[in-house]
């Protein structure tokens, strides 16, 4: 069970108690994927034998973790955007809420390695900001992600043709890359350490090499294309998405009895 559920002073935990009670009021769930990216997974929700899940967390680095990853960046000799929107915590002020957290409020020099930012700074990127994600993953530049397995992510690089780096940190994102690297077979995992599942710079390093120069690199984008061909059949005028849609659509048209839970 995810760390906010265990604690029932957190707000997360009556979210999640509220989500699961709903839940049992509705006749149908809507859920972002479609047929061909996960049949088995749909033909087990269809057939009443999955269990809700949630909520999700935003994730953040130690200061440490933070290094490693810059270090990878650098050794790796690829060209990179790196999007660092939420301040490192340390373990010592792991008790700080996610809510009460400043975005942005961060020095990038203080917090890279000695002249890392002037070494890397014609072939990469630091934003502590937002960054337009869907955009960038459709750039035709881009040729790998690294994510943390939220599904949003997922599916906007299987949309995208873009293999991925799977580094997950918190709730169904282990799931999501167990998905990924071992039965779908589009993505790599990096190896974390037991315990606090800190990711070295070289073993970053290792991935990324993987992912652009490597044969199965290779055979990963192959596989992805493919599915992301798949996800635009879904949306043609007779597409497994577009049909899924307009039977809900048709049953809402019709059936009088059926409302929305908010």
């Amino acid at each position: 069970m995810i760390e906010p559920l265990l604690d029932r002073e957190d707000r997360s935990y009556h979210q999640s108690l509220q989500f699961s009670l709903d839940l049992r009021k509705c006749d149908g769930v809507l859920t972002n994927t479609f047929d061909g990216l996960e049949p088995i997974a749909l033909m087990a929700i269809t057939n009443g034998e999955c269990v809700t899940d949630g909520p999700s967390l935003r994730g953040s680095f130690s200061r440490e973790q933070v290094k490693e990853i810059a270090y990878g960046l650098e050794r790796s000799g690829q060209r990179f955007l790196w999007v660092l929107k939420i301040p490192p915590v340390d373990n010592k002020s792991k008790e700080i809420k996610q809510e009460n957290l400043v975005w942005n409020d961060f020095d990038l020099d203080e917090l890279m390695p000695e002249g890392f930012l002037e070494r890397t700074n014609n072939r990469g990127m630091v934003v502590k900001s937002w960054a337009p994600q869907v955009a960038v993953l459709r750039h035709q530049s881009v040729g790998g992600f690294v994510t943390h397995c939220g599904w949003n992510s997922v599916l906007e690089a299987v949309s995208a043709g873009v293999p991925m780096v799977a580094w997950p940190l918190h709730a169904e994102q282990h799931l999501n890359k167990a998905v990924l690297v071992e039965n779908m077979k589009m993505a790599i995992g990096v190896e974390q350490r037991n315990g606090d599942r800190f990711v070295s710079g070289a073993e970053l390093e290792r991935r990324l090499k993987g992912l652009m120069d490597s044969e199965e690199g290779r055979d990963l984008r192959e596989r992805i294309n493919k599915t992301r061909e798949m996800a635009v059949e879904a949306w043609r005028e007779e597409g497994s998405s577009t049909t899924a849609l307009a039977k809900l659509a048709d049953i809402w048209k019709h059936d009088h009895g059926c409302k929305l839970v908010d």
